[in-house]
């Protein structure tokens, strides 16, 4: 059995302060073309379907077009969860009326778990919807006391495994950041301090588990495998090579994952140059047109960098000057800072202002706060 396998689509996402929706209804055009030329038996979509919990309009009208596309015209099912940057509810809604239609989605969390059965000449397929959800969420849906993400998730697990016929082969779509995985700065995170993420061994037992969360398409001992992002959303994603998996699922559970390369419109690059040489490079480029960051390596000052540097590369987002990143003591330090997380840097004023350490029960206190004011922003977003 074959499936497309993507996630974190991010519709809707603005960066610098420019809409990426051109961007992305550019890329799922090739999106749907490979559905339609490569027919899959499903397509995985491993949740962050839009950028924020309340979506505007545009990436809303968007998704519907793409999902009515891919379902109703080329008849191929859907399996698509809510990621930690959705809302739950509004992606969820009218889901039991969309599975006759073959669109399957996940949003809420319920105790027993969205499952859709293929069949192909082997046998039976269950893929099992897991939406992220925070531990509380998990624990009113469970009634049992779970401590953390690994703790609620191997819940929600183990009670998959609990029904699973031993004789079907098993996939689960889910949106969590397994350790060891490797971030890019635009996943906003699960947790405080990484206590978000999971073991790989919470998905003993599944034959294939399609995930979401990590821009970069990783994979963990084969069939645990990271999609990627639909774009570059970040500049620690710019050597990225962005892809959707086509991925078989042969008779015994083995897998096989085939990365497929999507053509951004506009790719994200970093240039690095004098101002001058960078404007007669910008001249002769045939991607002119790409979003560009630009480190600028002149000593001297220069009067309206930025308009100077649009007039060859009209897309430019940003302007660096090396000559105040270089390193040093004080360029080394603020780099160990900006590689902190909130709880760290507060841990560090702490101790600066007080003259000791933040002991267990007040990190404990730190940790409980700093997630409350996280959870706030996620569902007000």
């Amino acid at each position: 059995m074959r499936f497309l396998h993507t996630a974190d689509w991010h519709l809707g996402r603005v960066f610098h302060a420019r809409s990426l929706l051109e961007d992305q209804a550019w890329v799922l055009d090739q999106f749907v073309a490979l559905v339609r030329e490569r027919r899959p038996d499903a397509v995985l979509i491993a949740g962050d379907v839009y950028d924020r919990a309340v979506p505007p309009p545009e990436a809303v009208a968007l998704l519907d077009d793409v999902l009515a596309r891919i379902v109703v015209e080329a008849g191929i099912p859907v399996v698509m969860i809510a990621g930690n940057h959705d809302s739950a509810q509004r992606l969820g809604f009218g889901a039991r009326l969309l599975t006759a239609q073959g669109l399957h989605v996940a949003g809420i969390t319920e105790r027993d778990a969205t499952c859709v059965t293929l069949s192909d000449a082997h046998g039976e397929v269950r893929i099992y919807a897991l939406p992220y959800a925070e531990p509380a969420t998990v624990r009113d849906a469970f009634d049992m006391e779970l401590p953390g993400h690994e703790a609620a998730l191997a819940a929600r697990l183990d009670a998959i495994r609990a029904s699973h016929p031993a004789q079907a082969r098993s996939v689960v779509v889910a949106h969590a950041f397994v350790i060891g995985g490797e971030a890019s700065e635009s996943e906003r995170p699960l947790s405080v301090g990484g206590s978000g993420a999971v073991a790989a061994s919470v998905f003993d037992g599944f034959d294939l588990v399609a995930l979401g969360h990590l821009h970069r398409p990783q994979t963990f001992s084969q069939r645990i495998h990271y999609a990627g992002s639909l774009l570059k959303y970040s500049l620690s994603e710019v050597t990225h090579a962005k892809s959707v998996s086509m991925i078989e699922l042969a008779a015994d559970g083995a897998v096989s994952i085939e990365p497929i390369a999507l053509s951004p419109r506009r790719d994200l690059r970093i240039v690095e140059g004098q101002l001058a040489d960078l404007l007669a490079q910008g001249a002769a480029d045939p991607r002119r047109d790409d979003y560009i960051h630009a480190v600028l390596t002149d000593n001297g000052a220069l009067l309206d960098p930025m308009a100077r540097l649009r007039q060859a590369y009209p897309n430019a987002l940003a302007i660096e000057r090396a000559v105040l990143a270089r390193t040093g003591e004080a360029g080394a330090a603020g780099q160990r800072l900006r590689q902190l997380d909130t709880g760290e840097l507060f841990a560090n004023f702490f101790k600066e202002v007080a003259d000791e350490e933040l002991d267990e029960d007040k990190r404990r206190v730190l940790d409980q706060v700093l997630e409350g004011i996280a959870r706030a922003d996620r569902e007000s977003a």
